[in-house]
């Protein structure tokens, strides 16, 4: 099992992507994908992903990107609004766990 938390920084530049939350969880799940193809799988491997949204309203918008990285049936998810996250401007922050046979 790997465990893996990612938020909407480029990993080029070292900056949070500024724009709205299909843009921030575009990054994020980009950043996810990037974390599973180094540990010689993909978003395939992807059984659980927790979903740290700081606006209630966010949720349709990262739905909809969610779905242009995963296909049916998806992993399970649990989608959570909270306060703030720690880095200031992220909008979203991923923590998914993977599973790798053998």
């Amino acid at each position: 099992v790997v465990y893996s938390a990612h938020i909407s920084k480029d990993p080029e530049t070292g900056a949070i992507v500024d724009g709205d939350i299909e843009q921030q969880a575009r990054q994020a799940l980009s950043n996810l994908r990037r974390a599973m193809q180094a540990a010689g799988g993909s978003l395939a491997n992807v059984a659980h992903i927790q979903v740290f949204l700081t606006e209630r309203t966010d949720s349709p918008g990262m739905n909809k990107v969610y779905e242009e990285f995963f296909n049916e049936p998806y992993p399970c998810r649990a989608t959570v609004v909270v306060k703030e996250l720690l880095s200031p401007g992220v909008r979203i922050e991923l923590v998914a766990q993977a599973v790798f046979p053998g």
